[in-house]
């Protein structure tokens, strides 16, 4: 009996590991294309980009681990009953609940993983990413000095420098700022420096020209000037950390919700308290989605057709339990009393599935009969 569990546990970790290496690698590609082009266009460099990368894959993790855990336990006892295994353990008196045995290993091991990522890897990762970033957007300076090239250091922001002295003067300037949706402004200079302030960086230019465009009706304003100094502080992000957001805390902080955390997060109660919960409410929900995966599985008999409408069940369960999820988190995010809600979707999955094991230990089958088809 151990090595049976051992067998169909390792079988569908094994699952498990490819599926969620596949659907991390297409979330974290997608993702990547747009943050290489932000930081490669910004001045910054390949090992930023890594870094930036390294320390967003816990919440790609977090986010497809669920997934990745439903999709092995369908795989695994689907090619487990294909390959005529269901129907060998079966017959040698193994019952319904012992066949779930393994799978609730599988789906502990799962729980642990998300809760581990919740609690500890992805608030340490968000918490770093967000404190590289306030370092990285006050760097202006090394991503403005690159001569001959355009570069973005932030969104709607062109800068070129035709030339850069020794002494650190920028040359034959050009920048435009397009952040704003009513008009946009082109400043040409002779030359520039960069001045650092109490309250940031600042490009100081001289000799210079700013033409303003008005976008409502396509008026050009022209103006010369001698010098003026243009404020970088919110170029690429304030270099000054803002509000935290709640998922960068800790568990203990959220579940506590005093008011000087709701002072720091510019939030209320009831979302603290709801994200506290909810950390633990997706470590249930995803070591449900296997037991239940087996309970729908296990209500019909071998047929050379496959599975397929028992997998249809499961997945069309999966996606009204998430959209069940996303009701009572609208709930529990306004009203602070309302935080047990939060774990009504995974009590209903973990109950589902022990309902259909035990279903099919009275039989008859739901979606056929054991004589092949």
């Amino acid at each position: 009996m151990r090595l049976f569990d051992r067998y169909l546990a390792g079988q569908l970790l094994i699952y498990f590991g490819f599926f969620s290496l596949v659907l991390v690698a297409v979330y974290w590609v997608n993702r990547a294309i747009g943050l290489f082009d932000r930081l490669i266009a910004g001045g910054s460099n390949l090992v930023t980009f890594i870094e930036f990368t390294a320390l967003a894959l816990p919440n790609v993790i977090y986010a497809v681990l669920p997934v990745s855990a439903l999709v092995a336990a369908l795989y695994g006892i689907n090619r487990f009953s294909s390959d005529s295994e269901m129907i060998v353990a079966q017959t040698t008196g193994l019952s319904p609940w012992r066949l779930a045995r393994p799978v609730l290993m599988f789906g502990l091991v799962v729980g642990v993983m998300v809760s581990i990522l919740a609690h500890v890897l992805v608030p340490a990762s968000r918490a770093a990413l967000l404190e590289r970033s306030a370092e990285l957007s006050r760097d202006i300076t090394s991503r403005l000095l690159k001569e001959g090239e355009f570069l973005h250091p932030g969104t709607g922001v062109t800068v070129y420098v035709r030339e850069i002295t020794p002494q650190g003067e920028l040359l034959g300037l050009f920048l435009q700022d397009r952040r704003s949706e009513t008009m946009r402004t082109s400043y040409t200079a002779e030359r520039a420096i960069l001045v650092r302030a109490d309250t940031g960086t600042r490009l100081v230019m001289f000799d210079g020209m700013a033409q303003t465009l008005q976008t409502a009706d396509l008026s050009l304003v022209v103006t010369t000037f001698d010098d003026f100094a243009y404020d970088l502080a919110g170029l690429a992000g304030s270099g000054v950390a803002g509000r935290p957001d709640p998922r960068d805390l800790s568990t203990l902080t959220l579940l506590r919700a005093d008011r000087a955390t709701q002072s720091l997060t510019g939030e209320d109660a009831a979302k603290l308290i709801f994200e506290g919960h909810a950390r633990f409410a997706e470590a249930l929900f995803a070591f449900a989605l296997p037991l239940m995966a087996l309970g729908f599985m296990v209500l019909g008999g071998y047929s050379r057709l496959g599975l397929w409408r028992q997998i249809m069940a499961v997945v069309v369960a999966a996606i009204l339990l998430k959209m069940l999820a996303n009701v009572v988190e609208n709930a529990a995010r306004s009203d602070s009393d309302l935080w047990w809600t939060i774990y009504m979707p995974g009590l209903m999955t973990l109950a589902l599935g022990a309902g259909l094991v035990w279903r099919d230990t009275r039989g008859p089958y739901l979606f056929g009969r054991g004589a092949a088809t």
